[in-house]
Order: structure tokens, then C-alpha cells, then sequence
């Protein structure tokens, strides 16, 4: 999937304030869902939804997606979103999978908050997009932890985080509960501004040195044995 298709979701994508725009992160797991072979029939799990780019994505390509997003604005803008795509999907406003409890998928994506953050509690207002606690794994633990439960065997879980939050504890956690995980794809960028504003926390943190001035994401992509 070229970059070039791929932009064909930012011109159409409505958000309100208090919704992550989609950005580099975004694209990179939009690729990597465009690799998966989801086709019509494929019932996938969006946690943490946002705009609803990933969503819409994902419906375009035939899937049967459920979205969720426990902030209301996020709500609403996935379904404005989908609607200005053609796109049919149900979203629901809860707590990760709290909001699909018992169900099974055959996919999970999430771009969780991984930003590491000066506060270890969950964030309020605009922060909920992106802070995740001192060590940025605040949600994605959870869906390290959710996912055996939520995926049908053979299933597959897509998901970006930053390189701060610790790929090897990420592929870590997968591993022991039975899931086959690795790091599909890499990418550097520069520091957007939230990280531009903490770097004196996050180098005293050990979370990077004094040159350092780009931050790698990466895709975890874990199967359900």
C-alpha cells in the first residue's frame, strides 16, 4: 500500500480537539493491516479508536468492525467518520474490551497512549489521547493482557507503540501468554511536540540520552496459537 493511497484517509478525517489525529503512527499500522488478509467476513476489534482511521480502514477492505473508544468525542468521531466514508460500523464507548465482553475477533488493532507521561495515574481531558502513565505502557499492558482472550485462535493482533515503551517487554508479555510476537515494522520520526516538551524528564527518566532527538515506532504483531 503506497503512502500515496494511504493519505486518501486525511483529507476526509473530522476530529474535535480532544481527538488523536491521525499521524505517522496511524500510517504505519494502516500498512500493516493492508498486509493482513482481511477480507469481507473478518470480524476485527478496534481498541482505542479515535478518529476512526483504522476503522474505516479496516471496513473498507470488507471487514465486519467493532470500534471502541472510551472517550465520547472519539465516539462520535469515528462514527461521523464512517458515515463520510460509506462505511458501516459499530462503535461503542467503554473501557478496552470491557466494552465487548465475551466476544471473540479474528483481528485486533490498536494505537493505544504510550506517550510516557511525569504521572503514573490515568490521564484526564486531551492527555487521555496520548499520556500512559511514567513508563508509557499504561494501556498497552492491558491489551497485552487482553488479547489471548480476545482472539480466536489463529488471530492477530497489530499493534504501535513507541520504542520508549519497550518493544522486547512488549514481545515479552505476548510470548508468555502463548502468542507468537514479533516486531514487523519499524519506523523514525522526529520528536512530535508532546515528547519535544518532556525531554528533560524523559532523559532524566533513562529513557534517552542526551543526543537523541527521533523516536522509533514499531508494530507489534502477535497470532493466537
Amino acid at each position: 500500500m503506497s503512502m500515496g493511497t494511504l493519505s486518501l484517509v486525511r483529507p476526509r478525517t473530522w476530529v474535535l480537539p480532544s481527538v488523536y489525529r491521525p499521524q505517522e503512527d496511524t500510517r504505519l499500522l494502516l500498512r500493516a493491516l493492508y498486509r493482513e488478509e482481511v477480507r469481507a467476513g473478518t470480524e476485527l476489534l478496534d481498541l482505542g479508536s479515535g478518529s476512526g482511521a483504522l476503522a474505516v480502514g479496516a471496513a473498507r477492505r470488507g471487514a465486519q468492525v467493532t470500534a471502541v473508544d472510551i472517550c465520547w468525542q472519539a465516539v462520535l468521531a469515528t462514527r461521523v467518520n464512517a458515515w463520510l466514508s460509506g462505511q458501516r460500523l459499530t462503535v461503542h464507548r467503554g473501557d478496552l474490551t470491557a466494552a465487548v465482553r465475551g466476544r471473540s475477533f479474528d483481528m485486533l488493532v490498536s494505537n493505544p497512549p504510550y506517550v510516557p507521561a511525569p504521572e503514573n495515574q490515568a490521564p484526564r481531558g486531551l492527555a487521555r489521547a496520548w499520556d500512559a502513565g511514567r513508563n508509557g505502557r499504561l494501556l498497552v499492558d492491558r491489551i497485552c493482557d487482553a488479547a489471548p482472550r480476545v482472539l480466536r485462535p489463529g488471530g492477530v493482533l497489530l499493534m504501535v507503540h513507541s520504542g520508549l515503551c519497550g518493544a522486547e517487554d512488549t514481545l515479552e508479555q505476548l510470548t508468555s501468554a502463548g502468542l507468537r510476537a514479533t516486531v514487523s515494522d519499524r519506523a523514525v520520526i522526529p520528536f512530535g511536540p508532546i515528547l519535544r516538551s518532556r525531554l528533560a524528564w524523559l532523559r532524566c527518566q533513562g529513557l534517552l540520552d542526551e543526543v537523541q532527538d527521533t523516536e522509533e515506532l514499531v508494530i507489534i504483531r502477535a497470532e493466537n496459537s
